[in-house]
């Protein structure tokens, strides 16, 4: 069987530097399909897209709102040519009621040992229009390494560095942060996988950079523990979400290959100052993550935010405009209030206004998303100060003598020290 897995086109984030991560969902959605299918996979973001093919399915894997335009036009011109569409990923789950009648089936939840009896479902020609697991979650043993080699990994380079590979340690997320949703997805039950077979998979990718994907790893000190000890004899260097605050884990985190951290950050509070200083001590750097248009915050407020988030030796940082997705519990309290604005998804990339702010207006706080990014980088620019985290790491690499594993492409590299 012939299935064209395709990771639809969507606007970045306007502002960020234009590059483009390999996409998780695609690798591990491909690494439970039995092994009669034979995958041709397209990152619309970063390949040339060719639709005038005939394959036996078409399967769309969709992580973000903003991508179900993209979608969308794939599923309609496939299925005038007869090709049976199936739609998956954390987005159809989101918007399964919305994708009905747009693509011939919606799969709704995690996929390992589920793939085979829908494919056999398309082998006999009785593909059923939904596919329904939500919270009825896997055996977490069935979880595999990624199928990682449908990636053309020469699309995913920037200034010749090679970009990081995903991996996820766990599933399930125990916070119900308030623009996230995790928790509607994938339970507020923390759902580790074992960690022998994370270390096999960390040990197979061919790259010594990874991004753990997760979406905290402060879920459990025993696990971090555990995990983090385990790590220690790879030597691979990788970013994640964030660790725990207490010394010992931030230690063993470091010798376990911690590079960086998104860190969000909501208030100008001593709290903030001491997260940051915390992983700075342990030599672990600190990409902010910060929303703008919380009811909290009018103009000045973020004003006076920026100017805190100068003052406490960020690494880099990352602005967003609130954007209340599908299924969290800010686009609850927000319709409840009718304060909802924009409903097409093309807008929903997380630097555009899509609701009523409380204390600004709509042009304020679209402002505002501009301010704070030209006002952190006037100094050094984002390039720059992504630069000199490249940098860093490398020395890392050298120090322990696995630099050579870092295959660099191109004449204008980051990151090698002269």
């Amino acid at each position: 069987m012939r299935l064209k897995l395709i990771y639809p086109k969507w606007r970045k984030l306007e502002m960020q530097t234009p590059f483009y991560l390999p996409p998780h969902g695609p690798v591990v959605f491909a690494a439970a399909l039995p092994d009669y299918v034979d995958v041709e996979f397209i990152d619309q973001n970063v390949d040339e897209a060719n639709l005038d093919d005939s394959p036996d399915l078409v399967g769309l894997s969709i992580m973000l709102t903003a991508q179900l335009p993209s979608a969308l036009k794939i599923a309609a011109h496939y299925r005038e040519k007869g090709i049976p569409v199936i739609a998956g990923g954390i987005s159809a789950m989101l918007h399964k009621d919305e994708l009905a009648g747009l693509v011939d089936s919606v799969f709704v939840g995690e996929v390992e040992g589920r793939l085979e009896a829908v494919m056999d479902d398309v082998r006999n020609g009785g593909l059923k229009p939904v596919y329904d697991y939500f919270h009825d979650y896997p055996d977490l043993n069935l979880i595999g390494p990624a199928k990682r080699d449908i990636l053309n990994y020469d699309r995913y380079v920037y200034r010749g560095i090679k970009m990081l590979d995903l991996i996820h340690a766990s599933r399930g997320c125990r916070f119900n942060c308030f623009p996230c949703c995790t928790p509607y997805l994938g339970g507020r039950n923390f759902r580790p996988r074992p960690i022998n077979r994370v270390v096999e998979e960390v040990k197979a990718i061919d790259n010594n950079r990874l991004f753990f994907v997760d979406n905290s790893l402060a879920q459990n000190k025993d696990w971090e523990k555990e995990l983090f000890k385990a790590l220690i004899p790879l030597k691979k260097k990788w970013v994640s979400h964030p660790i725990e605050n207490d010394n010992e884990l931030l230690d063993l985190a470091y010798k376990a290959g911690a590079w960086y951290v998104y860190q969000a950050i909501f208030d100008t509070s001593d709290y903030i100052k001491r997260r940051v200083k915390a992983y700075k001590d342990h030599g672990i750097g600190v990409e902010g993550t910060i929303i703008l248009g919380t009811d909290d915050q009018d103009v000045d407020y973020i004003k006076r935010l920026v100017d805190f988030l100068m003052d406490i030796d960020l690494d880099t940082a990352e602005f967003t405009i609130m954007t209340p997705f599908w299924h969290t519990p800010i686009r609850t309290q927000l319709e409840k209030e009718g304060r909802m604005l924009n409903y097409d998804y093309s807008e929903y990339t997380c630097d555009r206004v899509v609701f009523q702010p409380k204390k600004m207006t709509t042009n304020e706080l679209q402002d505002m998303y501009y301010y704070a990014w030209e006002t952190f980088y006037k100094e050094e620019s984002q390039e720059l100060k992504m630069g000199k985290l490249f940098f860093n790491v490398t020395k890392r690499e050298f120090e322990d003598g696995t630099h050579e594993r870092v295959k660099l492409k191109g004449s204008r590299r980051w990151d090698t020290p002269n």
